[in-house]
């Protein structure tokens, strides 16, 4: 299955089943990936998180249902997946700037949030550099927090993990014991065994050998053939325009698809925010062919 017609089979059974309770990893299912890497994904293609898309398509169409027919309101509620019609009232207004009562008087006043279509746009001619490498098993020295991908959560959240790595030491000490300085990595990785709206991220340093520090742990990252894609631009603006590219632009037209098992940000030294700064995408991939 291709990237995009994967993307847009997950994105019709939402719309289908909208009414209904959506388990993630069946909507996951429906792209042939993991659910953490659809909802990632789904989340660099459209800028927002599966979770808001769900809530936002669900009060549209209560918007339009109530403004249309006597259903009354605490059926829209349970209808459109909300465990009260009090919840349902404050989602409601706050979306459409109006409660569903008085929806029901002024159908003018209410917003309406279309569905996804997922489409490639080719505008011409664009170079996106890149580099396929074949690495060894290495291991990596890492501090992982468990992350929450539903509704953005880890917009904010890893950045704050890395913000107090810097001031508590844990940076420090990666760089201290690594086998090469030249990176310090953020891995996310795919938790095959956890639930649908977490990950393990962690910040790591190729090891190199000597005493675990406490809160450390060891990981081996197993023999792959990666996609590499040079970064430069200041952070994490440049790494989020980087990801939009790879999503838009890489996968659909390439030969290559996400394994779906991790992806890695490498950072080298220096000052993040300078416009000038050097980083590196890493993404390990099989060929298209491979999974035919």
């Amino acid at each position: 299955m291709d990237w995009i017609t994967g993307i847009q089979n997950a994105v019709n059974y939402v719309e289908a089943h909208l009414t209904e309770p959506l388990d993630y990893g069946e909507i996951a299912k429906q792209a042939a990936c993991s659910p953490f890497y659809f909802q990632r994904i789904f989340g660099i293609l459209c800028g927002m998180s599966l979770g808001e898309y769900i809530r936002n398509r669900r009060l549209t169409l209560a918007g339009s249902e109530l403004s249309a027919s006597d259903i009354k309101v605490i059926d829209a509620a349970y209808k459109y997946g909300y465990d009260s019609p009090e919840s349902f009232a404050r989602a409601f207004a706050k979306f459409h700037g109006l409660t569903p009562s008085e929806a029901r008087k002024n159908s003018a006043g209410l917003k309406s949030f279309s569905r996804v279509s997922v489409q490639i746009i080719l505008k011409g001619g664009q170079v996106m550099d890149y580099k396929i490498v074949k690495k060894e098993a290495f291991t990596v020295l890492e501090k992982v927090e468990r992350q929450y991908i539903d509704d953005g959560q880890n917009k904010n959240t890893v950045p704050a993990f890395w913000a107090r790595s810097h001031k508590d030491g844990t940076v420090a000490t990666l760089l201290q014991q690594a086998a090469d300085r030249s990176f310090v990595f953020g891995v996310c990785y795919n938790n095959k065994f956890t639930d649908d709206k977490t990950f393990d991220y962690a910040i790591a340093a190729l090891y190199g050998g000597g005493e675990i520090p406490e809160g450390f742990q060891l990981r081996e990252i197993p023999a792959r053939t990666w996609a590499v894609f040079p970064i430069s631009g200041a952070m994490p603006a440049a790494a989020q325009k980087t990801w939009h590219k790879i999503c838009t632009e890489f996968f659909p037209t390439s030969s290559y698809q996400p394994t779906y098992e991790m992806d890695v940000e490498a950072y080298t030294a220096g000052d993040m925010t300078a416009p000038d700064y050097q980083s590196e995408i890493w993404v390990p991939v099989t060929g298209k062919a491979e999974l035919a």
